[in-house]
């Protein structure tokens, strides 16, 4: 039992916690006994017996002095009105549906009403402070996402396909893979004897023989050569497919010298992830809960799980001070 100075340490602490309790002093003991129960041995070290006989001999001696202070005569005091009416507050029972009437809690001191004000005067300033901040509108919130997300800019928004529309070609692509459609840009139809389609690991070329070479320079990445394959349809489009290497990424565009294609405008079909195995597809979903919730400016998954997890050690640690908690 800590000593008669020091009696009042917690006084603050448990206030706040009994205010939390809408069942009363039954729940109020509860929590207590729940948390001796589960994180100490006080019913099961010493006995059967030994914790009701502790349980009582504490509650004995508190009620003594209870009695005692209830005997000694009270100097007639008044109390400033912010300060009665919160003692009022604090002194009703804490369950008014209880069928035997439970003790209330027992007057407040002038320190601890004073300690009541300050923070009913903190949380009237904070309101306020939110109350005459504007909220902002869609347009805003994606003008500020724009203006933030350097690395958009200049790029351009892909089409219908996740790819591109060039001068000269039109791409479109799957996690896997890629398809080219480069018309010959001739009046007359050609052959495939009329082409080279050159495709290795890094790098593609693509020509009408006699003429400028229409691609020709270094992939975004690499790719599967065996996997790779060019046709000749009605005799003007070649139409060239591409195999990722990496099955996990979005290109944003096919040679190193063209345009970029912002990938994170990237709306890919639920269709195409479906055809994706279990491992994989869950890979990508979070990769694409990811890319959205950064654009919203919200916590990544990963982020997500940290925050859960000092929310949770907070609840269970309510007399620390998390205030100043980063996650990192």
């Amino acid at each position: 039992m800590a000593d008669d100075q020091d009696e009042g340490k917690f006084d603050g602490l448990l206030l706040s916690m009994a205010q939390q309790h809408s069942g009363g002093i039954t729940d109020l003991l509860g929590t207590f006994f729940s948390f001796l129960r589960r994180k100490t041995d006080f019913f099961t070290g010493a006995g059967k017996t030994q914790a009701e006989k502790v349980t009582l001999e504490v509650l004995r001696k508190q009620q003594k002095l209870a009695e005692e202070e209830e005997e000694k005569p009270k100097p007639k005091k008044a109390k400033p009105a912010k300060k009665v009416e919160a003692a009022k507050k604090v002194k009703q029972p804490l369950s008014p549906t209880s069928v035997e009437k439970e003790p209330e809690i027992a007057e407040i001191t002038d320190e601890e009403a004073k300690q009541i004000e300050e923070e009913e005067k903190k949380r009237k300033e904070k309101s306020t402070q939110d109350s005459t901040v504007p909220p902002k509108t869609e347009n805003a919130e994606k003008s500020d996402s724009e203006e933030e997300d350097e690395d958009a800019k200049g790029k351009m928004k892909p089409n219908s396909g996740n790819g591109g529309d060039l001068p000269n070609y039109k791409w479109t692509q799957t996690l896997t893979e890629v398809e080219i459609r480069v018309p010959s840009g001739l009046s007359v139809p050609i052959r495939s004897r009329d082409l080279t389609v050159d495709i290795q690991p890094k790098k593609i070329k693509v020509q009408v023989k006699g003429q400028e070479a229409i691609i020709d320079g270094e992939l975004y990445n690499k790719v599967k050569v065996e996997d790779c394959f060019w046709t000749l349809e009605d005799r003007e489009v070649v139409i060239i497919h591409l195999e990722k290497q990496n099955n996990m990424e979005w290109w944003s565009r096919i040679v190193t010298t063209d345009p970029e294609v912002n990938t994170k405008k990237v709306q890919p079909e639920n269709s195409k992830l479906s055809d994706l195995d279990g491992e994989t597809r869950g890979m990508v979903e979070k990769m694409m809960y990811d890319q959205r919730q950064k654009e919203m400016g919200l916590p990544t998954s990963d982020e997500q799980k940290k925050e859960d997890v000092l929310k949770k050690f907070m609840e269970q640690h309510p007399e620390m001070d998390f205030s100043k908690a980063k996650i990192n």
